[in-house]
């Protein structure tokens, strides 16, 4: 079975679940922020296992299902849990939801991620807009034969994060009163944290966070042409930064610590998404 038929049968499925429901965005929760799924309103939750194709989530902090319903007005799909290539997937299975979504004709994107903080007058719990990503990484989601249903072989990351998004998400972060960073992403791919050295290479290049997720997304999403926002939640000091160690731990209790903030930006983003 071929990729496009594999997504046939991933979206036939869903939508046999949504009784004509048309999601409109996409939402991908990260790390420690998984809660926000739990508010969305006249939900159909569905685990990834049940999803023919689909990859199943191994991380803590990840429950592994999509949730549908109304978010602020709007219907969205909601992944509470992402896949990683740490945990072994491809890239092409690590986006695979993302095309889903796009057979399912869902045309906006909102990343979120927990991300090590590079920027050092920044701190942990601060919520970044990102702005761009740096990935050096050698496998990139589109190595391989080139789906030309979804996308032509050769195409712009000029704008993979929408300029008119992240417009929109800083006058929603005004509205609410919440302060946030604007700045570069850059891709590791774990499952280790960065070595002190690296962080050092990542500030040189110009970033202000690193992670392990969401670029993969966003250079499928940049294929299809989907309107991509991301945000990081800062949720530690990069390595070498402070004198301590760093554990995953950590990066769920920031999560918990801000997710009250972060729901409130989420939701103001969404209600007013154009």
């Amino acid at each position: 079975m071929n990729l496009m038929e594999s997504l046939d049968e991933s979206k036939k499925y869903i939508e046999s679940r949504l009784d004509g429901r048309k999601p409109e965005i996409g939402l991908v929760l990260g790390s420690g922020l998984g809660d926000m799924a739990e508010t969305i309103g006249d939900p159909v939750v569905i685990d990834y296992h049940e999803i023919p194709h689909f990859p199943v989530s191994t991380v803590p902090g990840h429950k592994g299902r999509l949730v549908i319903g109304e978010l602020e007005g709007r219907t969205v799909l909601c992944m509470q849990g992402r896949f990683h290539y740490y945990e072994g997937y491809s890239m092409d299975e690590v986006v695979y939801p993302v095309r889903v979504m796009k057979m399912l004709g869902i045309s906006n994107l909102f990343l979120t991620n927990a991300a090590g903080c590079v920027n050092e007058s920044w701190k942990p719990g601060d919520l970044m807009l990102i702005s761009d990503h740096i990935k050096i990484v050698a496998e990139n989601p589109l190595r391989g034969r080139n789906p030309d249903e979804l996308g032509e072989r050769f195409f712009d990351m000029t704008n993979a994060y929408d300029k008119g998004l992240l417009a929109l998400a800083e006058k929603a972060a005004i509205k609410k009163g919440i302060p946030v960073r604007k700045g570069v992403y850059m891709l590791f791919t774990g499952p280790s944290f960065e070595t002190p050295a690296e962080v050092r290479f990542a500030r040189l290049a110009g970033a202000d966070a690193v992670g392990m997720s969401t670029v993969p997304e966003a250079i499928a999403a940049s294929h299809m042409r989907m309107r991509t926002l991301g945000i990081s939640c800062l949720t530690n000091m990069a390595a070498g930064i402070l004198d301590q160690p760093l554990n995953h731990e950590e990066v769920l209790e920031t999560g918990e610590r801000v997710k009250t903030t972060f729901s409130a930006l989420v939701r103001e983003i969404i209600r007013t998404w154009n």
